[in-house]
């Protein structure tokens, strides 16, 4: 009697396991269709570009326009949020943390690289978290002085700090940001030492460099052109590797005495890891039409950039290049947020 009990009890635990995993069977099909015709009607809903900087400033401006073209090329709004804060950190958490169905995106600058190192308990992974879609444009920063400077060229100013080490002060719109590593990788290359002077912005910054209080700065093209075009400041260099398409006239850093130097503002466009191959494909090819049409290269021009077109895999590599290239210059430098 009890083998007979037994065996019943085996025949219902085999057919509830064959149920079982029946209903998984159908469930993994039916997710998997669900997910494929997400794929396929991609995108039927509005899009979020979260970008992490206050509105108002270059970044917001051509992320916006970069929204557009992508809402024109889409068929959906592409609506622009800003959260600023931690040099882009508090965006990009944000991002990492959402589901990756192309309805959250993320325009990511050259802090992502550098907060790899700069922090030392990121809650995420720049790399891991991500899903490349593709390059959007970089610029250059311009290494200025005020018009009243003795020092006219590059070459001048660094025989000036190697004969005064520690006395030539720069000014930065913070630890950590691409105005302060341009001086720093100005200082490593030159081999010279100076005194850091971090600003809470720019702006604040700029009134000491053109009165003389501060020696240089690095700021980005876009808010330090107008003082060298209205006389107050004088301009020595740029910091890529490439005169800018938006001051044509002045040379770079590298050819004016610093070879090899390089160094550019950049930004993307990323979407949460495990992103589908098709999704992330699609949005790189309107990418690509977006930075090809004239309209939106005038804006990036206007704004002292370049377009930085490529496929998902040249970003995906170029970042991963990046993190390596701040990560070795914040650690010899031992640069920390202040």
């Amino acid at each position: 009697m009890y083998q007979c009990v037994s065996l019943r009890n085996n025949l219902v635990s085999s057919l509830q396991s064959k149920k079982f995993f029946s209903a998984l069977i159908f469930w993994m099909g039916l997710s998997s269709a669900l997910a494929a015709d997400s794929v396929s009607t991609y995108p039927n809903k509005p899009i979020h570009l979260i970008v992490g900087f206050s509105p108002g400033g270059s970044a917001d401006t051509v992320g916006r326009a970069l929204a557009e073209g992508l809402s024109n090329r889409l068929g959906q709004a592409v609506v622009v949020e800003n959260k600023a804060g931690a040099n882009g950190n508090i965006a990009a958490e944000l991002v990492a943390r959402s589901a990756p169905d192309g309805y959250t995106l993320y325009f990511p600058s050259i802090g992502h690289a550098v907060n790899a190192s700069l922090y030392k308990n990121l809650p995420y992974d720049p790399v891991k978290d991500f899903t490349a879609i593709g390059g959007v444009f970089s610029a250059p920063n311009i290494l200025i002085v005020p018009a009243n400077s003795p020092y006219k060229s590059v070459g001048e100013l660094i025989a000036a700090a190697r004969a005064n080490p520690g006395r030539l002060t720069f000014a930065s719109s913070g630890s950590g940001t691409s105005v302060h590593l341009s001086a720093v990788l100005f200082e490593k290359m030159a081999k010279i030492d100076m005194i850091h002077v971090p600003y809470k912005g720019t702006g604040s910054a700029m009134p000491d460099v053109i009165s003389g209080q501060v020696d240089m700065s690095f700021p980005n093209l876009p808010s330090g052109l107008p003082h060298v075009k209205s006389g107050s400041l004088r301009a020595l260099g740029i910091t890529t590797a490439k005169r800018s398409s938006a001051a044509p006239n002045i040379p770079t850093i590298a050819e004016s005495g610093l070879p090899g130097y390089d160094m550019a503002t950049w930004y993307g466009l990323v979407a949460p890891a495990n992103l589908p191959v098709e999704i992330r494909n699609r949005l790189n090819k309107e990418l690509q039409s977006i930075l090809a049409d004239p309209k939106f290269k005038d804006k990036l021009i206007a704004q002292g950039a370049d377009p930085m077109p490529g496929t998902s895999e040249q970003f995906s590599t170029f970042i991963k290049s990046e993190i390596e290239k701040w990560r070795k210059l914040i650690a010899q430098s031992q640069i920390t947020i202040d």
